[in-house]
């Protein structure tokens, strides 16, 4: 009997959506709203961890326990493969690297990615990014490639380089990293649609576009990205963004109006709440070994 591979899963997604599109998903509800939207995979965001679950900003303030809390709750009820975001591998050292590969796998990830910032690291889009060595980068993927126990687990390289050293120095750790045994490569702050498919040409594996929203890569459509020779698009926070604007909406307007009418049209029904999280099979279990006990 084969074992099931979330990696595997996530590799097969890649090769038949081209290119695949893969959402943010800030909590395990999100997960299964993405699937019932027909999205082929899903991506729990570093930014989104920090801003979403502990309400703090993405400077590398988040640890490896808080990203594992919310990926076994999204693997848990969701069986889209899971792409994570790991930050810098959350340690200093290759055991650092090595223990986080471990515990994404353990925990149900498919994919993760690995940056080439310093530790205190930063948002991708914001000024001022510091990084490491291409060396320690390269160290990075090779202790993570060598960590894993299912060689299956997509690893994928993120380069933040263009911003701080420019697309030639970019490109070349880039291709340093798939050839330290990278599977993928994500570029970050890309600007042009014409620099994809150079990193496609030159790293020969697939190359992910990461189209958020208020950065500073225009939100190219998937039909043109496509033509760049992208592999993946990712959308990492457009859900979380809409969510939290709606929420202070209706803060807003509770507070103002002291009533809720106003909003009510903007909200999930209850009825659709229970439909997308099978609250209603939940029960129907509930109620017959509720007529079991009965019955003895």
């Amino acid at each position: 009997m084969t074992q099931y591979s979330a990696g595997a899963a996530f590799r097969q997604a890649v090769r038949d959506e081209s290119p695949l599109q893969v959402v943010g998903a800030i909590n395990a509800n999100h997960a299964l709203l993405a699937k019932r939207a027909g999205f082929k995979a899903i991506y729990l965001s570093g930014g989104g961890v920090a801003a979403g679950s502990l309400g703090l900003p993405d400077l590398g303030i988040s640890n490896l326990d808080d990203v594992l809390t919310d990926v076994r709750r999204i693997t848990d009820v969701c069986d889209l493969p899971l792409l994570v975001d790991v930050d810098t591998g959350f340690g200093s050292s290759a055991f650092n690297v090595a223990r986080t590969v471990k515990a994404m796998i353990k925990f149900g990830a498919a994919a993760m990615h690995i940056e080439d910032q310093v530790g205190a690291k930063r948002c991708g889009h914001r000024p001022n990014k510091e990084i490491v060595s291409k060396q320690e980068m390269v160290d990075r993927i090779k202790a993570a490639v060598d960590a894993r126990t299912d060689d299956n687990f997509v690893i994928m390289a993120r380069t933040d380089a263009l911003a701080v050293e420019g697309l030639e120095a970019a490109m070349e750790r880039a291709v340093a990293c798939v050839e330290a045994g990278a599977d993928m490569i994500f570029p970050e702050a890309i600007t042009q649609l014409d620099m994809y498919r150079t990193f496609a040409a030159a790293v020969k594996v697939p190359v992910l576009a990461n189209i958020t929203e208020f950065g500073s890569t225009p939100l190219f459509t998937v039909d043109e990205l496509k033509s760049a020779d992208v592999g993946l698009v990712l959308y990492p926070l457009s859900a979380f963004r809409a969510m939290n604007k709606a929420a202070e909406n209706v803060y807003t307007a509770l507070r103002r109006d002291g009533t809720q009418k106003n909003v009510i049209d903007t909200m999930q029904t209850r009825a659709e709440l229970y439909e997308r999280i099978n609250y209603h099979e939940f029960e129907q279990k509930l109620d017959a070994l509720f007529a079991q006990q009965k019955a003895k």
